[in-house]
């Protein structure tokens, strides 16, 4: 279960795309995959995890099915910007930008710009 946040923490807190930015400055494509994929959304408006239509959770859109059971023994929790977003630095370690393959088409326009240095 998420822990819904109170209005005082929600307006004291880093915005979810200012925290993506600082987390991932060192690998910007996965910058442009968080905006693509869910537009540095972590929580909807209702306070709610933002979830996608194929279970994919979070500001990283990681697939609960596909891995839950691994963050979760891997001691990440994927519904926290900060596990989410970890995870996805791991994933991005092991599998480069394949993961989040079905945003290509959108992220793909920034490979070769700002730096960005992709694992495909």
């Amino acid at each position: 279960m998420v822990k819904k946040p109170s209005t005082k923490e929600v307006g004291t807190m880093m915005s979810t795309e200012s925290y993506v930015r600082q987390y991932f400055a060192d690998i910007p494509i996965m910058i442009h995959i968080a905006e693509c994929e869910s537009t540095f959304r972590q929580l909807d408006k209702d306070g709610e995890i933002h979830r996608s239509y194929t279970n994919d959770v979070g500001v990283m859109q990681i697939n609960e099915d596909a891995h839950l059971e691994t963050s979760t023994k891997e001691d990440y929790d994927i519904y926290t910007i900060q596990g989410n977003t970890a995870y996805a630095r791991e994933l991005y370690e092991k599998k480069g930008t394949q993961p989040w393959n079905s945003s290509k088409k959108c992220w793909n326009k920034y490979v070769g710009t700002d730096s960005v240095d992709v694992k495909i």
